[in-house]
């Protein structure tokens, strides 16, 4: 996985650029439905002229392709907006930068977060159309003002069909969630509900979420858990703070220092939760034993190790009768993975734990996170990254409703 590395010192911050440059148009947060692409299990959201941008948790630019003959007016190098498009780039980008003079127009370096290819982009100003919302509902069309780089379509090949970029929702000046903070006057905060199939919905700024059917499921931000999210000097990825790993409340006996080593990392670009040799062998054993069923193993399938016979592992309201992984957190709290969260059906008769080994890693190694959450363990989850509190806020949504029950039907 690319990790991006920080080039410069931030001098000013980002949502305060912004504000300076444009005045606030709305004070309601900003909706956006979330797909699943079918083919690569990547999450996009209609951005800029409503085409898909694939939602990268580590990415700290909005990017796209852009047509020649509609280019925006283009951003100096020695705007500010420029220190921060070039905060970070990724390790396997190599373009040598360009210097800046007073004539110089900025240059981006965007990436492609399946490839790691990166190129060389010019930074725009642009504006994205969306909806705000009450939390129940889309309320009315608003414009967003944003600083975006126009991506050559050499960038785009890995990525969905039909996608036009990248939406990167780092803590970061130039990433979706600050800007739209900037521009809209709402807070720093972004809710993300991501669904295994269907429509799910992403909400920047400070906003409740009422799932369908709402008279049973009420105002889900009410139920968050919370933890701390960590920032590293080198990079805009989300840590938080993880002592330990449980499976059905009991530890798992890992080494010493083992999830401190390299950190415990959100990222929407792995489908399956990754772990670290020396955290993903004791944790697969745990599991196994705890769930004592011989029985029902049967042959391994890629990617996956432990797979097991399906109609022998018994369902629940929370799918497969399996023992709960859990997280356990340095605040005492637990972000526990039932069985719906778990387990994939591979096939009409096999059901395998959804865990990967990280591959050409080796254990305790300090470049590679120990564990790498991925956006199968997110679904039918509520997440709220709140970046001016650097907390996350975490939920199991409900049995009897998804993420896919945000009612997108206006009111008005």
């Amino acid at each position: 996985m690319e990790i991006p590395r920080r080039r410069k010192p931030l001098l000013l911050s980002a949502i305060s650029l912004l504000l300076l440059a444009w005045p606030a148009s709305c004070a309601d947060p900003v909706l956006l439905p979330v797909s699943k692409d079918t083919v690569t299990s990547l999450y996009t959201i209609p951005v800029r002229d409503g085409a898909n941008h694939v939602i990268d948790l580590a990415g700290p630019l909005l990017w796209s392709t852009c047509a020649a003959d509609h280019l925006p007016a283009k951003i100096s190098c020695q705007d500010p907006a420029c220190k921060f498009a070039n905060a970070y780039r990724a390790p396997s980008c190599s373009i040598a930068a360009q210097p800046c003079t007073s004539k110089t127009q900025c240059t981006a370096y965007p990436y492609n977060p399946v490839t790691g290819r990166c190129a060389a982009a010019s930074l725009v100003h642009t504006r994205l159309v969306a909806n705000t919302t009450d939390g129940r509902n889309p309320l009315s069309q608003v414009s967003v003002r944003a600083v975006a780089a126009c991506a050559p379509k050499k960038l785009l090949p890995r990525l969905p069909a039909g996608a036009a970029g990248v939406a990167g929702l780092a803590d970061a000046g130039l990433a979706l969630p600050a800007q739209v903070a900037a521009s809209q006057r709402v807070a720093n905060r972004f809710l993300l509900c991501l669904q295994r199939r269907g429509e799910g919905v992403a909400v920047f700024g400070g906003a409740p979420l009422f799932l369908l059917p709402e008279s049973a499921v009420g105002d889900l931000t009410a139920t968050l858990a919370f933890t701390a999210l960590r920032r590293r000097r080198d990079n805009p990825l989300y840590y938080i703070p993880v002592n330990g790993v449980a499976v059905n409340q009991a530890r798992v006996p890992l080494p010493a220092s083992a999830l401190a080593t390299g950190g415990v990392v959100l990222c929407t670009r792995v489908l399956y939760t990754a772990l670290r040799q020396d955290v993903y062998r004791p944790v697969v054993q745990a599991f196994d034993r705890a769930l004592a069923r011989n029985d029902a193993n049967v042959p391994a399938v890629a990617p996956f190790e432990l797979c097991y016979r399906s109609s022998m592992l018994g369902n629940t309201r929370l799918g497969y009768a399996v023992p709960d992984i859990a997280l356990v957190l340095e605040d005492g709290n637990s972000w526990t993975f039932v069985g719906s969260s778990t387990m994939v059906d591979v096939n009409g008769q096999t059901a395998c734990l959804a865990l990967v080994e990280m591959k050409g890693v080796k254990a305790g190694d300090p470049a590679a996170a120990a564990v790498v959450v991925g956006g199968f363990q997110m679904e039918n989850h509520l997440l709220q990254f709140d970046l001016e509190k650097q907390q996350l806020g975490f939920a199991k949504v409900p049995f009897f409703t998804a993420c896919s029950n945000f009612n997108f039907t206006k009111t008005q």
